[in-house]
């Protein structure tokens, strides 16, 4: 049987690989001024005019959002992090969560379903694993962080009989 109520860190180390993964292939992209989509092209100057963001520092932007995400996953599981408020860690957690919910929810039904943008079946896959990553990795840290009378209470309360 599984036990809900005792934190995990591998979650946590999983997310933060994943979106140091991200960060490269994003770093890559913008190195070669190219879009963030598979096989996405390089951008013509003409192009990137219409833009309000020249898609090589969209896709730098992009990189460093991967590697503050890393920093986050990381937090929730190092004492460092736990010295954070955990007001302000919910709320960079349930965000972070927002995000992952979306980016991987359109490589989902893309890589499955087909939207056109180019995701395959194994990117639908690794969509898949990134959203359960989150939302464990958010789990684990709010069982992890929860007010001391509810954790101990049960421990309490079965201690006497």
């Amino acid at each position: 049987m599984v036990d809900f109520d005792r934190p995990r860190r591998w979650p946590a180390y999983g997310m933060a690989l994943l979106l140091l993964g991200y960060a490269a292939g994003k770093a890559a992209f913008a190195v070669q001024a190219r879009l963030g989509f598979p096989g996405g092209p390089p951008v013509p100057a003409a192009e990137a005019a219409a833009y309000f963001l020249d898609p090589a520092f969209g896709q730098w932007l992009a990189s460093a959002s991967g590697v503050l995400g890393a920093c986050v996953a990381l937090a929730t599981v190092t004492s460092l992090g736990r010295r954070v408020s955990r007001a302000l860690m919910l709320v960079v957690l349930a965000a972070m969560t927002l995000a992952v919910l979306g980016g991987g929810g359109i490589m989902v039904l893309d890589g499955f379903i087909g939207m056109g943008v180019g995701w395959r079946w194994y990117h639908g896959v690794l969509g898949l694993v990134a959203i359960a990553l989150t939302v464990e990795m958010s789990r684990s840290y709010l069982v992890a962080t929860r007010p001391a009378r509810r954790r101990g209470a049960s421990a309490v309360s079965g201690a006497g009989g």
